[in-house]
């Protein structure tokens, strides 16, 4: 009697394993290079769908404190028809009236708490403790050092997750929004990736022409789905100058398709049949990137993970770029370092 297969699971990881994506770099050259980035960049862009309109953002500020020897705001502004977001802002105190600072987006994860943590909200034990367990205050901790840091929640987080206040709907029933707004999104040939996109450049946009803001020194850095925003809104926007991906290398047949640590605030269509994760992130050379890799990480596995580096190591060789990029293997666990994230963004960005 013969033994088959009747998981489609491990239809999808054999699948996975054997894949070889249609742009793989394979290349050596810096003219290897440009011409895979080339004919891969519209490609890979094409799987987001389309992106929903902008609108005027007529920002609102709702209060400002001070905390952490910093000021803190919270703005709401418009991000496309029918939808708005709350911004947190993070000033050093002191800066003159004609004073410019670089800005970082600071990208949230996964979590209820959405932007509340990344940006130093410790009022509660459960913030305290989403801080400890990720050293997930990168947007408290980067103003502390100068900068001017900014964050919104992506959708199914925070605020805009609707089983949250203020929504208090019961319609997901224990299922996961990230996944029924991405089933909504391509109804309309969109996706959660390009939503949140389009959410975070309209933040960018406000945030832009804030007096004590150069907007031509703009960071982005993230966190796990954090770090998935980082690389889109870097790969999407030109404006950003240096990125910092924290914990989200690994390789799809892994991550994906074995360990299904991944959601729909991460995928779009087609895109692994195109690349796979250390193509994607290569496809940002030359822009200066730092990676953060947790060597105890038990949601992108170290094995895997610094498989990634590697091959995204090679993409940035070719392209006459390895001087641009870092790697911080912290011995932490599913979280941010932060060894070389002052010295990266100093480089690049200044302060």
């Amino acid at each position: 009697m013969t033994v088959r297969n009747l998981s489609p699971n491990q239809m999808f990881v054999k699948m996975a394993k054997a894949h070889v994506p249609e742009y793989h770099f394979t290349g050596t050259t810096a003219a290897d290079f440009k011409a895979w980035k080339e004919a891969a960049t519209p490609r890979v862009l094409d799987t987001l769908g389309d992106f929903p309109p902008s609108v005027d953002p007529n920002p609102q500020l709702l209060a400002e404190w001070e905390y952490h020897d910093l000021i803190r705001q919270r703005w709401i502004i418009d991000v496309q028809p029918y939808l708005s977001a709350t911004m947190l802002v993070n000033i050093p105190k002191g800066l003159a009236e004609n004073e410019t600072r670089p800005a970082i987006l600071c990208c949230h994860g996964h979590g209820q708490f959405g932007k509340e943590p990344v940006m130093g909200n410790d009022t509660s034990p459960g913030l305290r403790q989403a801080i400890a367990d990720h050293a997930y205050n990168y947007g408290d901790v980067m103003a502390q050092k100068g900068y001017i840091t900014y964050a919104i929640d992506w959708i199914g987080f925070g605020e805009r997750n609707d089983s949250q206040k203020p929504n208090h709907s019961s319609l997901a029933r224990n299922r996961d929004w990230c996944n029924l707004y991405y089933l909504h999104a391509t109804m309309f040939g969109m996706t959660s990736l390009s939503i949140n996109v389009a959410h975070g450049k309209a933040a960018t946009d406000v945030v832009s022409v804030f007096p004590n803001v150069d907007a031509e020194r703009l960071g982005v850095m993230g966190l796990s789905g954090g770090g998935t925003m980082t690389l889109w809104m870097a790969l999407c926007d030109e404006r950003f100058k240096a990125a910092e991906i924290m914990c989200y290398s690994d390789l799809w047949w892994a991550f994906g398709m074995r360990d299904i640590n991944y959601c729909g605030m991460q995928i779009a269509p087609g895109l692994f049949k195109l690349v796979d994760l250390p193509d994607l992130q290569g496809l940002l050379a030359p822009l200066p990137l730092l990676i953060d890799i947790g060597a105890n990480d038990t949601c992108f596995k170290v094995d895997t993970a610094t498989q990634c580096y590697q091959q995204l190591s090679t993409i940035y060789q070719a392209a006459d770029a390895a001087d641009r990029l870092e790697l911080d293997l912290h011995p932490g666990e599913h979280g941010w370092g932060g060894n070389k994230s002052e010295a990266f963004f100093g480089r690049y960005l200044g302060v």
